[in-house]
């Protein structure tokens, strides 16, 4: 009988990005002893990210987004400028994939249908493309881009639930011209909170991963882990 993996949920609520990467960091350094996975939920403060596939945006464009109170952060995932804010959730899988299939291609697949799956169940019908992600027609609902070393996962995915859509007005999301973004809650013509969507992500990321969840025990952030900030 094929023993399915353990994978700690651990709910952050808002944090951060900076703090965000820095518990990744974390989480990803406990795979050097053993496969100790964690799946971690939070929503941040505003914030634009931008991905390792890109040229440098300019400086006087970063400014402005600055000037419009949301912090700007370059990461080390996939993928160019997003946004992330309060009413998105973000999920942050820290898996070593020697535990479920050694194959970035397979976990990106897997993360699509998670949300895939999660929007079903709201009675919205959305899908994969060519272009990373999950889509509702020409409308991104949630945006993908993972950083993968030694096939431990880090940074995931973020769903649009009721963000503020404004946000991505100042941008060209992902680096797509001409889509658009949506949300759950546009879709339904009703409010749809982040915490309304956490079960059904875990239940949609129990099954396309074939794994166990348990509860884990959410950081302190001031906490000091002996990691630097990423």
């Amino acid at each position: 009988m094929t023993v399915r993996p353990l994978v700690e949920v651990v709910r952050l609520g808002l944090v951060p990005y900076k703090e965000g990467l820095r518990l990744q960091q974390v989480y990803v350094n406990r795979h050097r002893s053993a496969p100790v996975h964690a799946l971690l939920l939070c929503q941040h403060s505003p914030v634009y990210t931008t991905g390792i596939r890109h040229k440098p945006y300019p400086g006087p464009l970063l400014d402005q987004l600055r000037l419009l109170g949301a912090d700007v952060h370059h990461t080390n995932r996939g993928g160019l400028i997003t946004f992330h804010g309060p009413g998105q959730l973000v999920c942050y899988p820290v898996l070593n994939l020697g535990s479920f299939k050694k194959s970035v291609r397979w976990y990106v697949s897997q993360l699509e249908k998670t949300i895939i799956t999660l929007c079903g169940r709201f009675g919205v019908e959305a899908a994969s493309s060519p272009h990373t992600g999950v889509w509702v027609g020409d409308n991104k609902i949630c945006a993908i881009g993972i950083h993968c070393g030694h096939y431990v996962t880090s940074h995931g995915l973020a769903l649009n639930c009721n963000t503020d859509l404004s946000w991505f007005g100042h941008i060209v999301p992902c680096g797509i011209e001409g889509k658009g973004v949506t949300s759950l809650s546009r879709e339904l013509q009703r409010d749809v909170s982040v915490q309304e969507t956490i079960p059904h992500l875990l239940d949609a990321f129990r099954e396309q991963f074939n794994c166990q969840l348990t509860e884990g025990e959410t950081p302190e952030p001031e906490q000091n882990f002996g990691v630097s900030s990423a």
